[in-house]
C-alpha cells in the first residue's frame, strides 16, 4: 500500500489549517480509506481533537489514526504510515520554516488554506515559495469565505497571479466547523446534509483528483 500524502501548510497562523486537516481526515475515512494524520504543530490542536474523539466515541473513528511528533522525525514516520494507510495528512506548524519544509518535502500535494482578505493573501506567498522550492504541487483553498465576499473574486485573481492552483471548492465561514470539532466530530458526522458537509466532501474529492 502506498498512500497519498497531503500536507496542510500555511505560514500565517489562524488560517484554519487544523480545522481543514481534521475534516479532510474524517471525510476520507468516511469514504472507506484508512487515514493517518500527523500533528507537528506545537499547539497540538489536531491531537487534542482526536483525544476528545476517542474519549467520547471509542472506536467510532475506526480507520483514522492521529499522532503527534516533532518535525525531525516526520520523514521516517510518514514513510512508515504510507505503507500502512491509504491517506497520510500532515498538519504542519505556522512560523516554523524548518519543520514546515520537512512536512512539505514529502508531500504529493500541499494544501494551503487562505482567508479571502488582502493580508492573508499577501502572507501566503511565503508558503507558496516554500512549496515551489521543494518542487511540490500546491492547491490553494479559500477558507472562511463570507456569504457576500465582494473581495473574493479579486483575491482569487491575486492568488492566481502568485500561483495558479486555486481550488474550485471554497469553504464558507460557518460556525458548524468549530462546533463539530468541539464535539470531537466533523461536520459530515453532526449534520451530514449541511452545506458545510457538502463543501468538505467536494474538497476531499477535488484534492484526490489533483493528487493523481
Amino acid at each position: 500500500m502506498t498512500a497519498k500524502i497531503f500536507t496542510v501548510a500555511q505560514q500565517k497562523g489562524g488560517a484554519g489549517k487544523t480545522t481543514m486537516a481534521a475534516h479532510l481526515a474524517v471525510a476520507y475515512t468516511a469514504a472507506g480509506k484508512s487515514v493517518a494524520a500527523i500533528d507537528i504543530d506545537p499547539q497540538e490542536s489536531l491531537s487534542q481533537w482526536y483525544r476528545l474523539r476517542e474519549a467520547r466515541f471509542g472506536d467510532a473513528g475506526a480507520g483514522l489514526l492521529v499522532s503527534a511528533l516533532k518535525g525531525w522525525r516526520l520523514k521516517n514516520e510518514v514513510e512508515r504510515l504510507a505503507r500502512e494507510h491509504d491517506v497520510v495528512i500532515v498538519d504542519s506548524p505556522p512560523h516554523a520554516e524548518t519543520e514546515a519544509r520537512i512536512a512539505v518535502r514529502g508531500a504529493d500535494l500541499v494544501i494551503v488554506p487562505v482567508q479571502p482578505t488582502p493580508m492573508d493573501v499577501w502572507a501566503t506567498r511565503a508558503t507558496l515559495e516554500l512549496a515551489a522550492a521543494e518542487k511540490v504541487p500546491v492547491l490553494v483553498v479559500l477558507n472562511r469565505v463570507p456569504p457576500r465576499a465582494n473581495l473574493t473574486e479579486e483575491m482569487i485573481g491575486d492568488l492566481r497571479a502568485i500561483h495558479g492552483g486555486v481550488a474550485e471548492t471554497r469553504l464558507g465561514n460557518r460556525v458548524l466547523y468549530a462546533a463539530a470539532l468541539a464535539q470531537g466530530r466533523a461536520v459530515g458526522e453532526v449534520q451530514p446534509k449541511s452545506p458545510a458537509a457538502a463543501e468538505i466532501g467536494a474538497l476531499a474529492e477535488e484534492i484526490w483528483r489533483r493528487a493523481r
